[in-house]
C-alpha cells in the first residue's frame, strides 16, 4: 500500500474502525442493483420506474424495493409527473447527496474498464469540450492533484 498510515493506525490491533465510513456507505447503497440504479440515474439520466427495471435487469418488485430504500436514504427524491390521459406517476431524481456519488460510480467504471474489460471498455468519460479522457483523482484543498504516495490516513476528532 502506498498510502501512509498515521502512527495511531499503523497497528491494526490497536485501532478498530467502529464507525467505518465505507461500511456506512455500503449499508446505504445496499445490494448491487441499488448501485446500478444510481448508475442509471447519475450517468444516463434515467428517471422513470419502467426504465430502471429494463436497464438494470431486475424485477419490478426489486426495483420498487431499491428505489424506496434509495429514496428513504436521501439519494433520490420522488417527483410527480402526469402524462395526458393517465394517472399521476413518479420519477426518481438524484438529490445532491445522490449526485455526490457520481465520482464513486465513475471510479468503479474506470476500475472495471481497466481490470475486467481487457479488450476495451464500451464507454469512457471525456471532457465535453476537448473530448480528451478524464479520470477520477485525488485533489488537495488547493486543487492540485496528488498521488497515492502523497496521501496519509489519520484519525479525526470523531475517530479518536
Amino acid at each position: 500500500m502506498t498510502i501512509k498510515l498515521d502512527h495511531a493506525l499503523a497497528d491494526p490491533r490497536a485501532w478498530r474502525p467502529t464507525e467505518c465510513a465505507i461500511a456506512g456507505a455500503l449499508e446505504v447503497l445496499g445490494p448491487r442493483s441499488s448501485l446500478l440504479i444510481m448508475r442509471e440515474a447519475l450517468l444516463f439520466g434515467v428517471r422513470r420506474f419502467d426504465l430502471f427495471v429494463t436497464r438494470v435487469g431486475v424485477t419490478e418488485a426489486v426495483a420498487a424495493a431499491r428505489l424506496k430504500h434509495l429514496t428513504e436514504a436521501g439519494l433520490l427524491t420522488r417527483e410527480p409527473y402526469k402524462e395526458p390521459g393517465s394517472r399521476t406517476r413518479y420519477e426518481y431524481v438524484p438529490t445532491q447527496k445522490g449526485r455526490d456519488l457520481t465520482p464513486v460510480v465513475i471510479a468503479l467504471m474506470e476500475w472495471g474498464a481497466k481490470y475486467l474489460k481487457p479488450d476495451g471498455a464500451p464507454l469512457s468519460v471525456v471532457d465535453d469540450a476537448s473530448r480528451e479522457p478524464v479520470r477520477v483523482g485525488y485533489l488537495a484543498a488547493d486543487g492540485t492533484e496528488r498521488t497515492e504516495e502523497d496521501l496519509r490516513i489519520q484519525p479525526t476528532r470523531n475517530g479518536r
